[in-house]
């Protein structure tokens, strides 16, 4: 018989069974597909040496008239600017109180206890100590992360363990950083809780994020920022980067908001735009509105009262129970309530901004889950994707039961998403139904229309045009350039990239007989791999299951029996041929690798077969 060409469809599909799918690929991990064929994702390599404190969930790419490259680093506990590598703190202060007099108890241990009446901090969150007098006070005079133990008091650690007593003074003063959040989702407890509070409506039902979601845009080389369900805050470029933010509050008018769920700056005549904020009219102007958007003047974001002289005003969404977030485009701003899509578009005085409802009973999973990408905003709901290109649709998903069926569903507010537009992608991240933690991605290629999916610990991501690689947040705490190298160089040991492609079941001849293969002429190039550090050459993993009878996969089940299984190692300089014997009614192919320094693309493989028997 004249050789079999193995020709796969790009992408890769588990909607139905494995032989349903048969001329495509079945399953993956760090694999995308260039014109078709799969590939190995580029390395990754952290940015320096130094590390945040917290879990980043926000990153913020822009450069000032300084010619500084920026990137804002918000993660639950702090705020940071990161420059060169190194990441300043600018987190606000939200208060500075005065402390009663020896507030800081010690107990022969590391741990002290500090009372303070009504401190209204959280545990996490980070105070800075000045004016202890007497023993210990360079000691206490110092920042510190907190556990709170009450409403009037709270402990911390201290580099050595200290003589029990009192200590402190008659002047310590407290400096209160913004109250940190949760790391990760805390699930609700009580009626509402678990599953039944899972889908758009329990979403609905709190308008605050559990988690700690900053959002932050520039206002030319200045930022604005603040997390989610909290104040907005204010950083001046030319005060440096050591310099924390201020409340935009002590900087603006009587009205400027207090409390915002999302932030942008309007590309079209620049004005500050807030979602979910306070409405100073109503009878407590400064309860949140999860629905209410207001906007500054234009060109200035200190101007909040609305006059004839300016174009300052607000508007409320009807459709949803908060605004979730937003994406920016070219001629409008998509706006995502929990239920809908909105178009908020500049329409000039006397109206300034007006919305448009662009669909209903459209879901979204987080505030972090929608992205535009070539004009295009995408975004994953609570079951199924969405696009929306001037109209909003759903895109046909290979991999929507993979997803949605191994998805935490306590943990969907961590989902989060980002471009890689060198390579046509949507990324989202996300945690498996078995992880607290993100696990698991899937990817969209817009341009081939195809889906891919596999396993990776990411926490924020950006793909900046101001950047030479997309970047990463990790949870060792620190940043990561991606598609840089071929490795995981995540910390200072290099990692090879364990990476696999295996393909649906086929048929071998016409699927009825029994065949007898007996070669295989591997088609790969190994373009960009070098020589390990130990001088050996690339190295991939091919892997040939043969069955005698269609199936959902390799089984060792009486009723789907592997025939044959054999693994052969293909080398960097090409071998020619494979000489295998198994038989089979069906195959499995499967490639892999897992060696530092490889990289390789799959071609058209092919295989020599003879007629072996219906037995």
């Amino acid at each position: 018989m004249p050789l079999q060409k193995i020709l796969f469809k790009p992408g890769v599909n588990r909607e139905n069974t494995r032989y349903t799918t048969e001329g495509g690929w079945y399953e993956c991990d760090k694999i995308r597909f260039r014109q078709g064929n799969p590939e190995v994702i580029g390395g990754w390599q952290r940015i320096s040496g130094y590390t945040y404190n917290g879990v980043c969930r926000s990153l913020w790419n822009w450069v000032t008239l300084a010619n500084q490259n920026l990137v804002g680093v918000g993660t639950n506990t702090k705020f940071y600017i990161e420059q060169g590598g190194y990441y300043n703190d600018i987190t606000p202060i939200r208060v500075t109180v005065t402390l009663g007099t020896d507030p800081f108890t010690a107990n022969g241990t590391t741990t002290v206890t500090v009372t303070a009446t009504a401190h209204g901090a959280t545990t996490g969150t980070f105070v800075t100590f000045s004016g202890a007098t007497g023993t210990y006070a360079s000691t206490f005079n110092a920042q510190y992360q907190i556990t709170v133990v009450g409403p009037n008091s709270y402990t911390i650690t201290v580099p050595t363990a200290l003589t029990a007593g009192s200590y402190g003074g008659s002047a310590v003063s407290a400096a209160y950083q913004v109250n940190a959040g949760p790391a990760f989702a805390v699930p609700l407890t009580g009626w509402g809780a678990g599953s039944w509070g899972a889908g758009t409506w329990g979403y609905g039902s709190s308008p605050i994020s559990s988690l700690q979601i900053w959002n932050q845009t520039n206002f030319g080389q200045n930022l604005l920022f603040g997390p989610r369900g909290g104040g907005i805050y204010y950083w001046d470029a030319t005060t440096g980067v050591t310099t924390r933010g201020v409340n935009l509050t002590t900087l603006g008018d009587a009205e400027t908001p207090v409390v915002q769920n999302n932030l942008t700056v309007s590309d079209a005549s620049r004005f500050v735009i807030v979602f979910g904020t306070n409405d100073p009219n109503a009878i407590d102007p400064n309860a949140i509105d999860p629905m209410f958007i207001r906007w500054s003047d234009q060109e200035d974001p200190f101007t909040w009262i609305p006059a004839p002289t300016n174009q300052a005003g607000s508007l409320r969404l009807s459709h949803g129970s908060q605004i979730v977030t937003t994406v920016q485009t070219r001629q409008e701003i998509v706006v995502f309530t929990d239920s809908s899509v909105y178009s908020l578009q500049y329409l000039g005085p006397p109206y300034v901004w007006g919305s448009q409802l662009l669909g209903d009973n459209i879901s979204i999973i987080s505030p972090n889950a929608a992205v535009i990408a070539s004009g295009v905003v995408y975004w994953m709901g609570v079951d199924k994707f969405y696009a929306y290109d001037g109209r909003v649709q759903t895109l046909n998903c290979d991999l929507r039961r993979y997803v949605f069926q191994d998805i935490n569903l306590e943990q969907l507010e961590q989902v989060f998403c980002g471009t890689s537009e060198g390579f046509n992608e949507v990324w989202w991240f996300y945690c498996s139904a078995g992880s607290t933690a993100i696990d698991k991605y899937v990817i969209y290629n817009y341009a081939e229309k195809i889906w891919y999916y596999g396993t990776m610990a990411r926490t924020a991501w950006l793909d900046s045009g101001l950047r030479a690689y997309p970047l990463a947040a990790t949870y060792s705490n620190n940043l990561v350039n991606h598609e840089q190298g071929l490795n995981n160089n995540e910390t200072d040991t290099t990692i090879a990239i364990s990476a696999s492609i295996s393909s649906s079941e086929f048929d071998i001849g016409d699927g009825h007989n029994f065949a007898f293969v007996w070669r295989v002429l591997p088609d790969l190039t190994f373009e960009n791999a070098t020589t390990s550090p130990t001088g050996d050459q690339a190295v991939v993993t091919m892997e040939l299951y043969g069955l005698a009878n269609s199936g959902s996969g390799v089984t060792s089940d009486a009723s789907q029996p592997v025939r044959a299984s054999s693994s052969y190692n293909i080398t960097e300089e090409f071998t020619g041929q494979i000489f295998t014997r198994f038989r089979g009614r069906q195959m499995i192919f499967k490639i892999s690798s897992n060696q530092i320094n490889t990289t390789w693309q799959l071609g058209a493989p092919r295989i020599d077969i003879r007629p072996d028997g219906r037995r």
